[in-house]
């Protein structure tokens, strides 16, 4: 079955050159060209990913992000930004987008980056897919949470919790070097493997809403403590749950 796309862009020929080469790649496109439509489309239809201009008649990019993950809808995010437009992709992060893209750009690498991100979030399970007992087997479990990565899925007190891709990619990364140090260049370069080289602010934004989510008091973090100085540390907790 097709994976399903949602193109967001007031001007038609990048919304025809888009739909055109990620049709050619297998994905089924529906379009729109101005906030609202697009807003409404997404909360009542489901995609594996939106394409979405910042800049749109009715409502902008930013803010149809912003009413999305309110509505605790996580579909994957691709933001596109002009090259002179004054865009925080620290802001546009913390909002709930993905990743972000500046135009101009070749469809190309804009089918590369689809494909790379929904291979982050829905990979392709092998030929021999795991069994019930294997996948189970896989399961992290630290404290009241429990990661569940064949299923791409979180739990905190049995249930279930609205992650973004990046936040649960950034998640299982710590779960998975559990106990050791880790430095915001080592968690930027693991999970934002391009684009943000330096920019260490957009991990400081995930582990925020990371703790939101996992931590009782985010003030005193039980789970993912900051090593002053150095970065970031998942532990079990030091108490009786």
């Amino acid at each position: 079955m097709s994976q399903r796309l949602l193109i967001v862009d007031d001007e038609e020929s990048i919304v025809t050159l888009l739909q055109f080469n990620l049709e050619q790649s297998g994905y089924e496109i529906t379009t729109a060209m101005d906030g609202v439509t697009a807003l409404d489309l997404a909360m009542s239809q489901s995609f594996d990913l939106l394409i979405l201009d910042l800049m749109l008649p009715e409502m902008d990019g930013l803010d149809v992000c912003k009413h999305l993950r309110q509505n605790k809808v996580s579909t994957p995010i691709l933001m596109l930004t002009a090259k002179d437009e004054e865009f925080d992709k620290v802001l546009g992060l913390e909002l709930g987008a993905d990743d972000y893209m500046t135009k101009p750009f070749s469809p190309r690498e804009v089918v590369a980056r689809v494909r790379a991100i929904l291979r982050r979030v829905q990979p392709v399970l092998p030929e021999n897919a795991p069994s019930q007992d294997e996948i189970k087997k896989n399961v992290i479990r630290f404290g009241e949470v429990e990661i569940h990565p064949e299923n791409f899925e979180v739990l905190f007190k049995q249930t279930v919790l609205e992650l973004t891709p990046k936040e649960f990619e950034l998640l299982l990364y710590l779960a998975n070097h559990k106990g050791r140090v880790l430095t915001r260049d080592q968690l930027l370069n693991a999970v934002w493997n391009y684009e943000f080289v330096g920019d260490t602010r957009i991990v400081d934004v995930h582990i925020s809403h990371l703790r939101e989510k996992i931590e009782t008091n985010t003030k005193k973090p039980v789970y993912i403590k900051t090593i002053r100085g150095l970065g970031y540390k998942l532990e079990e907790p030091q108490f009786d749950v």
